[in-house]
Order: C-alpha cells, then sequence, then structure tokens
C-alpha cells in the first residue's frame, strides 16, 4: 500500500486527472497493455472488469505509478495524494497493527506537524507575512483531507471492516491473511487519499464489510479505481465500468452506468456480432452462386454463318474474354471476403447430459460421511433437477463434501452412492501437467482428431485461436479455471458438483455460467461465495456451520 506524500507549501491546487496516453506494458516480452488510452472520470468509481490475466492489476500498479511503462505517458495528478491497495498489501510481518495504521497516515501527520512548527513560529512573533500565508494553505489542505478528523476514520474503518477489537500492538505476524489484507484497507480508507486504486478489495470481506465499503465509496468524494469481480459490489458501488480486453480497439473499452448497464451493452454487442457473422456468411454465399452462374447465364455459343469464321471467331473469343475477367473480379471478391472473416459467435456455455439419458436418471446419496479434521458427519441426496448449495465458514468441510459424493476422497465413516456420471469443477485449477498447451491438455482422454477437439474447444468461446499453443503454466489462475471449465463443458454428466465456480473469471463469463447451471437438467451441488449467485440461487441450502464438532 502506498502512502501519499504531503503536498509542498505554495503548491498550486489542480483537477484531478488520471489517464493513459498510448500506454505499453509487457512481461517477458508479452505485452499486457497495448497502446492504451484511457482517461478516468474524475470524482467517480469506476470498476475495472476483465478476463483474469488480461491487464487490470497492471493498469492499476500504471496509475499508482509503482510500474513502469515501455512506451506511453501516464498522467497523474492530484493534490490530495494517491492511495493504492494491491490484491496481496505487503507489510513486513514484525510491524504491528498501530504501525500499518500510522505508515498509511503518514502524509497527514506530516502536515499536522507542519502546522504545529508554524504555529510555533507565529507565537514567536517577528515578520509573519510569510508564516501566515504558508500556515493558511497548510490548513486549508489540511482540512480538504480531513485531517482532523482521521483518528475518527481510523475507528469507524476499522469497525466497518471487522477489526473493531483489533488490538493496535498486536504484530502482523498473529494475524490472519484476510485480517492483513482488511487491515491495510482500513488504513488506507482512514487515510482519506483524493484517489483510490484498489485491487479486489471484497476478497476478504463477509458480506456485512462489504456493504460498509460500498456505502463507504458511493458516499465518499474524491476519484476511486476499482477492480473486481464481485458483481454486486460493482452494482452497488461503481458509476462506470471500463473493461480491458485486447480485442477492443486500444486493449480497453468503457461502458457507462451500473453493472446492468454493462451487460445490456455486451447483450447488444453479442447482436451486432451475430448480425455481422449472418451478413458475411451472406454475401460468401452470394458471391459463391454467382461466380458459377456466370459462366452458365452468359452463353457465346451462337451458331455461325457461312463465311463468318473470322468474325465468329473474334467475338467469341472478347465474349470469353468477359466472362472470364467477371469471374476472375467475382473470385477476387470472394477471396478478400474470406481473408476478412467475421468470426462465429461462441456458442452460450452449456452442461449436458450424457444422450438418452433421462433427466432424473442421475443421483448421489451420502450418509453419515465424514473425514477427520475435515468434515463431520452429514447426510446428502439430490437427482436429476435437485439444486444444493452447501455453506458454511471457512474449514467446515465444503470442499471436503464435494471431493468424497465425487470419489475423490473416500470418507472415514459413512457410504456414497452414485448413479450415473459425476463432473467435479474443484475450487483450485488443475496443475498437472503444467507444460503442455492449452490445446493438448483439454485434448487428453478425448475421442476425436486434433481438429475436432480444436473446433469444440474454441467453440466454448473461453479461450482465442492464439491461446490454443500456450503452456498449462502460462496461463493465469483465470486462464486455468477456463481450461478446467472447458473439459467439463466437453463432457456429459448427469451429476454436477461445483466448487466456487466463479472464482477468476471476469462478470459477463459468469452470468454465462450461471445460465448454463440453471438450464442443466441434471442434479447441481455448489459451493459458493459469490454473494449474487447465492442471492440467485433457487434451491435446498446445507449449511456446514451447523453440522456438529468433528473430532
Amino acid at each position: 500500500m502506498t502512502a501519499d506524500a504531503p503536498t509542498p507549501a505554495g503548491t498550486p491546487t489542480t483537477a484531478t486527472t488520471l489517464a493513459l496516453r498510448g500506454v505499453t506494458k509487457s512481461y517477458d516480452h508479452v505485452v499486457v497493455l497495448d497502446a492504451v488510452t484511457l482517461t478516468l472520470l474524475p470524482g467517480a468509481v469506476t470498476g475495472v472488469v476483465g478476463e483474469n490475466g488480461c491487464g487490470k492489476s497492471t493498469l492499476l500498479r500504471v496509475l499508482a505509478g509503482t510500474e513502469p511503462v515501455d512506451a506511453g505517458r501516464v498522467v497523474a495528478t492530484a493534490d490530495g495524494g494517491i492511495g493504492y491497495l494491491p490484491q496481496d498489501a505487503g507489510a513486513p510481518s514484525r510491524a504491528t497493527v498501530g504501525e500499518v495504521v500510522d505508515a498509511a497516515l503518514a502524509g497527514l501527520r506530516a502536515r499536522e506537524r507542519r502546522l504545529r512548527e508554524l504555529e510555533g513560529l507565529m507565537a514567536a512573533g517577528g515578520d509573519l507575512e510569510d508564516v501566515l500565508a504558508e500556515y493558511g494553505e497548510a490548513q486549508t489542505a489540511f482540512e480538504l483531507r480531513g485531517g482532523y478528523g482521521a483518528d475518527v476514520r481510523v475507528e469507524r474503518s476499522l469497525a466497518g471492516l471487522g477489526l473493531a477489537s483489533l488490538d493496535r500492538s498486536r504484530p502482523l505476524r498473529t494475524l490472519s491473511g484476510g485480517q492483513r489484507s482488511r487491515l491495510h484497507l482500513a488504513a488506507l480508507l482512514a487515510a482519506a487519499p483524493e484517489v483510490l486504486l484498489l485491487d479486489e478489495p471484497t476478497n476478504h470481506l463477509d458480506e456485512d464489510a462489504a456493504h460498509w465499503l460500498e456505502e463507504h465509496l458511493r458516499t465518499r468524494t474524491g476519484t476511486t479505481v476499482v477492480v473486481s469481480h464481485d458483481r454486486e459490489f460493482l452494482d452497488a458501488a461503481a458509476r462506470e465500468l471500463v473493461e480491458v480486453d485486447p480485442r477492443h480497439e486500444g486493449g480497453v473499452a468503457r461502458y457507462p452506468g451500473r453493472y446492468a448497464d454493462f451487460l445490456r451493452a455486451k447483450a447488444a454487442e453479442r447482436r451486432r456480432w451475430e448480425q455481422d457473422r449472418a451478413e458475411w456468411e451472406s454475401a460468401v454465399e452470394r458471391l459463391s452462386t454467382t461466380g458459377d452462374a456466370v459462366a452458365r447465364t452468359v452463353s457465346h455459343h451462337r451458331e455461325r454463318r457461312d463465311g463468318d469464321k473470322v468474325q465468329y471467331d473474334f467475338k467469341g473469343g472478347r465474349v470469353q474474354e468477359s466472362i472470364a475477367s467477371r469471374v476472375r473480379a467475382n473470385a477476387e471478391k470472394l477471396r478478400r471476403l474470406r481473408e476478412d472473416e467475421v468470426p462465429r459467435p461462441p456458442d452460450p456455455l452449456r452442461f449436458t447430459p450424457p444422450p438418452g439419458s433421462g433427466s432424473r436418471h442421475g443421483w448421489v446419496r451420502a450418509e453419515g460421511v465424514s473425514v477427520p479434521g475435515r468434515l463431520g458427519p452429514v447426510d446428502v441426496e439430490v437427482a436429476g433437477g435437485d439444486r444444493l448449495l452447501v455453506t458454511g465458514p471457512n474449514g467446515s468441510g465444503k470442499s471436503t463434501l464435494l471431493d468424497v459424493l465425487a470419489g475423490v476422497l473416500e470418507p472415514a465413516t459413512g457410504a456414497v452412492r452414485r448413479r450415473g456420471r459425476v463432473g467435479l469443477l474443484r475450487q483450485d485449477p488443475d496443475d498437472t501437467g503444467p507444460d503442455r498447451s492449452v490445446a493438448a491438455t483439454f485434448a487428453t482422454g478425448r475421442a476425436g482428431t486434433p481438429e475436432e477437439l480444436v473446433h469444440r474447444l474454441l467453440g466454448t468461446g473461453l479461450f482465442h485461436p492464439e491461446q490454443l499453443t500456450t503452456a498449462v503454466r502460462k496461463l493465469s489462475t483465470g486462464g486455468r479455471r477456463r481450461l478446467d471449465l472447458a473439459r467439463l463443458l466437453a463432457d456429459h454428466h448427469d451429476v454436477l458438483l461445483l466448487d466456487e465456480p466463479t472464482n477468476h473469471l471476469a462478470p459477463q463469463l459468469v452470468e454465462e455460467l450461471e445460465a448454463a447451471v440453471d438450464a442443466f437438467p441434471g442434479a447441481v451441488v455448489v459451493v459458493s461465495h459469490d454473494r449474487r449467485f447465492r442471492r440467485r440461487f433457487r434451491g435446498d441450502v446445507l449449511d456446514l456451520g451447523d453440522v456438529p464438532a468433528r473430532s
């Protein structure tokens, strides 16, 4: 987390400006941001969305000044300071809670010390003209930053994020990872910089804390840029969305309005894409048939009269030349059209049961299953069409239960019976075969020619053609998640077991995934912390927090 520096006395106040001008950034010769030009709205909350690994976090680091650019220019002007919270805010483990808070407020504390120094000079008398001028400017700047309310903001932020009882002398090494993240966020919010750059701030927040943060960002003055996959958060707090995607011209696209407006705009883009594809196919069909028809409809085989051989051959040759010219022109148009093909929009995500199986063909029953130290005795039964949401605090055994239901893990007690094919999407992406390509990993264990399998993978819309040869180890967490999802979609299942299925996926893809789960005729068991997913869920709920203590 970066602390803001005090503005030197006498520095003229300027409007907040946060912009990229043709910025390019690469890592190991892989371009992440390519000539990006973007101006952020001052005084608004802007949500940044996109596929995992597309450059969202890089964009924030560039704006914060913690990452140099390869080309282009970053314009970041804010008299009230710029505060940045990375996904994994670091601090020495020997530091205390109080020291983290003090570091965040260092800029305000420095301004306050300068005010006290100036007050001392005024009390000493002498030529006060310059001192009074500096004091007036310093006091105005301090008040604009809310310096007098900093301590109150610290308490409010800690309380709002569930850390009200945290001892200031407590070492960071004694805190959980989630507590550390919330502490850094609370300290940054208390510092109240003019510009806030937040990377996935809701990752470690419960629902109450997330609601508090949404309200805080809605009501604060200043500019906020937030990278987030949290759809509820984006809908509640953001007033415009910026999508980072290399397929957009310039690598980014702005969508004014709330998250719901973003979804409507993306749906309209999809309709235009489908229309463009249909028009392209129609043009190809028209030119293909026209080329064949030219030779058939324009005939030069008229009857030759006596003594007309020279003129007949001359006119016949001209007709042949005319036909050939028209055929060549038509073929050239067709060639250019095919070179500039409008790609086919991917089919909507769809989970399918095995051919010929009824909607109630598959089921899973677990009676008294337990795993010592991980899962207490629990009963589960789901059949075709059933929906079960598994909830509970961290460590209550949610992922363990799905592994037991899938047969990946044998329970110590109880028994599991299954009918039909059971598919499991685990919370952590599969890291086996990291040196294999995306296409090779997808094809493993599947029948079909390489061309057929590539067509099936591209048909999911989860990967672009240029990504198929990429080694799995070079994929982002989200990329590996999409690969696991693609493999699950490619097979037929009667029962789906989904562990945090929305993790690491772009919001629009999550919407498609939810629709695919809703349309699946078989049984579904889901573990999810996604607030919007849980709010929309229609089915039974199993709370493992209510399961008796485990031995």
